[in-house]
């Protein structure tokens, strides 16, 4: 409105005409200019701009403005599209390398390669066998332990009851011996089963070597293309180490036989020391001659026995039969088990001493009796684990007896 104002005033002055305006006219001219300004804001891109920029600035877009009411009042549906794969140029050497890998059993149609197919069959069979093989001697391992803790369950039950004392050949005791001896035998039955089974890991194991001879020879063969010899480079890792699998076993069998077979014989020895002990009621320990393999793994047999015991020589133990039933068999084995301890290799002269005294018949009789006797220590010996052929037995008449005795010397 200024500017239209300010136009006409430039109008009327530079024509030089004298416009007089009554008030009424005036009026009439301000009350159009207030007008025009209310609408000046609505209308101001109709009228031209004297500096040529829009004072409004840029007009926004119609379809921003009318989607923006829509989208917030109306809720819209989206639907998220898988991604697209971006495709790359791969260099020709880059492709090459990226390509997948021949299968490791798959044939490449040679010779070769048909051989090599055939030799992976052998080893899937031979691998599968060596599986079984390891199923085998778990299963049996698991059972020797299950025998052997029972077994040991038992013997205790009996130690704990002959330590506290217990009446002479008990019923219960006998049993539980009985029970023992039983569980014992279930771990010998397992020996035989181990050996078949070390039998058959052995004829595993030449397969197994007449398969890798085969590997190896397949790489003089001509007519192989690389892809036979890289899967002859894997074959013969996978029987390298089937070959170690199976080597480990008749290893491990080996020494589970030849502990197993110790095992069972200490303690068929150690049950038989216990019958004694359950038929006296008394309880006496292991076998003697498991005390003696405990100090010397290599005990040589006695094959010089001595000329027998000198006059005077003090003697290990000497047993008097001055009385009926004399307990003597836990003073015996105390003293014999020391003398291995300190001497694991010794052998025993058993000497029965008869008096010599009255009539050639009661001298016959004493000797007779007395001959016995050493014939009854000597059996509780070999009960008590010691072989026979470390006990030398003999007779002899003293005047210095008194009645029936029996001496034992250490040699």
């Amino acid at each position: 409105m200024l500017r239209l104002l300010h136009l006409i005033g430039k109008i009327t002055a530079f024509s030089g005409l004298s416009i007089r305006m009554n008030f009424r006219e005036y009026s009439t001219v301000l009350l159009g200019a207030a007008l025009l300004a209310g609408c000046s804001a609505a209308d101001e891109t109709l009228w031209p701009s004297l500096s040529g920029s829009d004072p409004a600035g840029p007009p926004k877009p119609a379809t921003a403005a009318a989607a923006a009411p829509a989208a917030a009042s109306v809720p819209t549906r989206i639907d998220i599209a898988a991604p697209k794969t971006p495709t790359f140029t791969v260099p020709a050497q880059t492709a090459q390398a990226a390509a997948p890998a021949r299968p490791t059993g798959q044939p490449s149609g040679t010779f070769v390669g048909r051989k090599v197919a055939q030799m992976r069959t052998d080893l899937g069979k031979l691998q599968r066998s060596v599986g079984e093989l390891n199923k085998r001697m778990t299963q049996i391992s698991a059972e020797n332990i299950g025998s052997s803790q029972r077994y040991h369950v038992v013997v205790a039950a009996m130690n704990a009851k002959l330590q506290v004392g217990t009446t002479p050949g008990n019923p219960v005791l006998v049993k539980q011996w009985n029970e023992a001896q039983q569980k014992l035998e279930q771990i010998a039955e397992s020996l035989g089963r181990m050996d078949k089974l070390s039998n058959d890991a052995a004829g595993e194991a030449g397969l197994a070597a007449w398969l890798l001879d085969s590997v190896r020879a397949t790489y003089a063969l001509s007519g192989a293309v690389d892809e036979d010899h890289r899967q002859l480079r894997v074959l013969e890792d996978e029987v390298n180490r089937t070959v170690v699998l199976i080597d480990r076993l008749l290893n491990e069998l080996s020494e589970d036989v030849s502990r197993q077979t110790t095992y069972v014989s200490n303690e068929r020895r150690n049950l038989t020391t216990m019958s004694l002990a359950v038929k006296n009621g008394e309880l006496y320990g292991t076998s003697l001659v498991n005390r003696a393999f405990a100090q010397s793994q290599a005990l040589a047999s006695t094959t010089a026995q001595s000329a027998g015991p000198t006059v005077g020589e003090r003697p290990l133990v000497v047993i008097r039969f001055d009385r009926p039933n004399i307990q003597y068999q836990q003073a015996l084995y105390n003293a014999v088990s020391r003398a291995l301890e300190r001497k694991p290799n010794a052998s025993f002269d058993l000497v029965a001493v008869s008096p010599k005294r009255g009539s050639p018949a009661q001298a016959a009789l004493n000797s007779t009796q007395s001959k016995r006797n050493a014939e009854s220590v000597l059996r509780t010996l070999s009960q008590m684990g010691l072989p026979g052929n470390r006990v030398k037995l003999s007779s002899r008449a003293s005047q210095d007896a008194e009645s029936n005795e029996v001496q034992i010397f250490v040699r």
